[in-house]
C-alpha cells in the first residue's frame, strides 16, 4: 500500500500556507499507510550556510550535550532549533565536514535525516496525523513539500526507515511499490563508496539515484535510468532543491494521479488526497503515463 503527497507552488503567494495543504493531503492518505509517516518540506534557506535535519530516540538529552558542546566552539557559528525528537542544525557550510564528524565521533545516537540549503525531513513511526501534529506540520512553509504514510510489506517500521529518505544534498525520495532487485543493487553501490542505514528498498532507489547524479547525469536523467536497472512496481516523488520529480514503472500497477493550476502542481497515490485543494475543480487533473519522468522546479 503506502501513501504518497506532494505539492509543488508556483505561486510564492501559497507558500505560508504549504504546511496546512499537505497536512490536510497527508490525513487522507493514512489507511493506506498506518504504521508511519514522513514529510519533506523545502523552505528558504540563508546564502553560506546548510541545514541538517537530527533525530533522537532521546531527544532532550542529546540535543541539550549536542547545544552545549557547539557552544563551546564559536568558530561553528551554529545554532540548533529543536522539535520533538528532531532539530535542524544551521552551520555555515564550509563547516558543515566538520560539524558532521563531531556528530559521528561525539554523539552516535543522534542521526542525520537530511543535509541541504533548503530540505528539512521530519518521520517518525505512528500514525501520520499524530506525527504531523507532533512536528507542527500545518504553519510549516515553503516552495514544495513532500510527504508519505508507510505500510511496511519487507523492512522494519522503524524511524529510519520510514520515508523520505535522503542520500544527497538538498534531495529526497518517496516510494510505494517494491524493487525485486534492491539486494543486488545495494552490493554494487556499496562497492562504489554509497552508504546505508536500512534494510528498505526506498533507500536502495533514493542511493541510486544519487550515484547516478554523481556521475554527471541530472535527476530527469537519473530517473529515466532507473527506468532500467531497478526492476520491480514503484512510483517515486523525489524533491530537490528547485522542484519535485515524478516516474511510475512501465507496468504502472501502483496508483497515481496528478493535478496542475497556475498556482500549484500536486500529486496523490488517490484524487480524494487532492479533493480538498484550492482551485481543484478547475485544474487539470490526470493518471502519470508509465515510463515517463514528470519535472517541475523553478
Amino acid at each position: 500500500m503506502c501513501g504518497i503527497v506532494g505539492l509543488f507552488l508556483k505561486n510564492p503567494k501559497m507558500e505560508p500556507q504549504l504546511g496546512q495543504l499537505l497536512s490536510g493531503m497527508l490525513s487522507t492518505m493514512c489507511e493506506r499507510g498506518p504504521d508511519s509517516a514522513g514529510f519533506a518540506v523545502y523552505g528558504s534557506g540563508t546564502e553560506g550556510r546548510s541545514k541538517i535535519t537530527l533525530q533522537s530516540a532521546t531527544a532532550a538529552e542529546d540535543f541539550a550535550k549536542l547545544n552545549a558542546s557547539l557552544a563551546k566552539d564559536k568558530k561553528l557559528d551554529a545554532k540548533l532549533t529543536t522539535k520533538d525528537t528532531h532539530a535542524v542544525l544551521s552551520v555555515p557550510s564550509d563547516k558543515l565536514d566538520a560539524v558532521r564528524a563531531l556528530l559521528s565521533s561525539d554523539f552516535p545516537s543522534i542521526r542525520i535525516m537530511a543535509t541541504g540549503e533548503n530540505i528539512e525531513i521530519y518521520k517518525e513511526v505512528g500514525y501520520p496525523t499524530e506525527v504531523a501534529k507532533r512536528f507542527d506540520f500545518a504553519h510549516m512553509s515553503g516552495t514544495h513539500a513532500i510527504g508519505h504514510t508507510r505500510m511496511a510489506t519487507e523492512s522494519a517500521v522503524t524511524t529510519l526507515g520510514a520515508h523520505p529518505f535522503s542520500t544527497g544534498a538538498d534531495e529526497c525520495l518517496v516510494h510505494n511499490g517494491s524493487l525485486s532487485n534492491h539486494n543486488s543493487l545495494r552490493r554494487e553501490l556499496i562497492r562504489d563508496g554509497m552508504k546505508f542505514n536500512t534494510e528498505n528498498d526506498t533507500e536502495v532507489a533514493a542511493s541510486y539515484l544519487t550515484w547516478r547524479m554523481k556521475q554527471g547525469m541530472n535527476l530527469g536523467e537519473a530517473l529515466e535510468k532507473s527506468l532500467d536497472d531497478l526492476d520491480g512496481f514503484f512510483n517515486f516523488v523525489v524533491g530537490t532543491k528547485e522542484g519535485f520529480g515524478v516516474v511510475r514503472d512501465p507496468i504502472a500497477c501502483k496508483p497515481a494521479v496528478m493535478a496542475e493550476t497556475d498556482d500549484y502542481v500536486a500529486f496523490g497515490s488517490e484524487y480524494r488526497a487532492l479533493a480538498g485543494l484550492p482551485g481543484i475543480d478547475k485544474a487539470k487533473v490526470w493518471e502519470p503515463e508509465p515510463s515517463t519522468v514528470y519535472f517541475w522546479q523553478r
